[in-house]
């Protein structure tokens, strides 16, 4: 079960019309004499289940987003356009104390940054680390939709930021797909692609700052060949260790890296779905990585293929840190972009975008037992909806996901669940 909450200025509207939604689409609408802002959704009634708008960030459309949890917090960046001038992009930024049910009033990220070329796939990245915010996301460069990586950072938990330094080696070339994590240590840990040598392909780059992105140490090359256009995950996990989930060029299957002494040392560990796959382009869909604090710490993994005969999502889990892996679970033969997420009590939740016949819709599945079983996909976003790269991250709240939709009259917006 999960419960998808109202923002306040929808409150009246929901109450409103509780007992006309209860009629038309199953709900079981746990209120006291209609006056609370949540509901439970039976997954029977999940293809129905309504989402709505985060709290509203003044953006008229949202081009792209990351979502970070930090100490209880969960910290959110939008990039979007204002509906006075849609021709520009704005950052902003704001935060949740319950695990998404309500949310700070938004504020801008400004700086003499220039603004990003935002698009979902390749979205604008954040990282925090008590009140420490890391920006980073790729600018406008000579080319059209390529240019270098430009940072913004915070102080004093987001009330006024100042522009960072490029974790690359120079602003030129094409520096996209980004990822970005902070460890216990408050060091602040990048990857992304380029191809600063001009070899024409791109490979995967990493850096560190322990001053939250004014200065970084020096750029090193994880990968010298890979895919060029698939987002990349970096995955700080419990015991602090860096992994790095990408797509390799030869074949292009998904490959695991890892440091387990902060990033000094790399080693690579594994592929993770082991496909085969020759495929002489760019499927544009990365792969997610999910590790609960326990004491086996299983490592969980989701990752598509093209593959003849085999294409779709698939979940594996590793029980040796990325070194091994079960053999893959396919979740959907239509899922593309997927993310995962596990807590402490051995459950998983995965989540992903597929075709269906009303449009693109979220589809969510969970497993209770650390990966062993699944449950069925059930629809998660409204129909007649356009809703693509959904995010899950666990709080102590619960999971919360969330997704960009529109309809094809109306603008992206950002939509949320919440599941217990």
């Amino acid at each position: 079960m999960y419960r998808t909450f109202l923002d306040k200025t929808l409150f009246k509207q929901a109450v409103g019309a509780c007992l006309q939604k209860a009629l038309l689409t199953g709900l079981v609408l746990m209120l006291n004499g209609c006056a609370t802002e949540s509901f439970l959704i039976p997954p029977a009634s999940t293809h129905n289940a309504p989402s709505f708008p985060v709290v509203n960030t003044g953006l008229q459309s949202i081009a792209s987003f990351d979502v970070y949890l930090n100490q209880g917090v969960t910290h959110l960046l939008v990039a979007g356009t204002l509906k006075e001038n849609p021709e520009q992009i704005r950052v902003r930024y704001l935060h949740s104390d319950d695990g998404g049910q309500h949310w700070t009033l938004p504020s801008d990220v400004t700086t003499t940054a220039p603004m990003p070329i935002a698009s979902r796939g390749n979205d604008i990245q954040l990282a925090v680390t008590d009140q420490k915010i890391l920006a980073l996301w790729q600018a406008q460069g000579e080319l059209p939709n390529m240019g270098p990586i430009v940072s913004a950072y915070s102080l004093d938990g987001g009330a006024t930021w100042a522009s960072g330094t490029n974790p690359a080696a120079n602003n030129q070339g094409d520096q996209s797909h980004i990822d970005l994590a902070a460890d216990r240590q408050g060091i602040f840990h990048a990857i992304w692609l380029e191809d600063p040598e001009e070899n024409g392909y791109q490979s995967l780059r990493y850096a560190q700052s322990n001053q939250t992105g004014q200065h970084w140490e020096p750029s090193r090359t994880l990968d010298t060949s890979t895919c060029s256009c698939c987002w990349n995950t970096l995955l700080m996990s419990p015991r602090d260790e860096l992994k790095v989930l990408y797509r390799d060029m030869e074949p292009r299957d998904m490959a695991l890296i890892q440091s387990k002494d902060h990033g000094n040392a790399w080693q690579p560990a594994s592929t993770v779905g082991a496909f085969h796959w020759t495929f002489n382009g760019c499927p544009h869909i990365g792969g997610a990585l999910a590790q609960a604090d326990t004491a086996d710490a299983s490592l969980h993994s989701l990752v598509w293929t093209g593959a003849d005969s085999r294409q779709g999502l698939y979940y594996l889990r590793s029980t040796d840190n990325g070194t091994s892996w079960t053999a893959p679970f396919r979740l959907g033969n239509k899922a593309m972009h997927s993310d995962i997420a596990a807590n402490a009590d051995a459950q998983l939740i995965a989540v992903w975008d597929e075709m269906r016949p009303d449009g693109t819709g979220i589809v969510m599945a969970q497993s209770q037992n650390d990966g062993a079983s699944w449950s069925s996909a059930t629809p998660l976003s409204p129909i007649n909806r356009l809703a693509s790269h959904p995010r899950i991250i666990n709080t102590a709240f619960g999971f919360l996901s969330l997704w960009t939709e529109k309809t094809s009259k109306n603008a992206s917006q950002l939509a949320l669940a919440f599941f217990k």
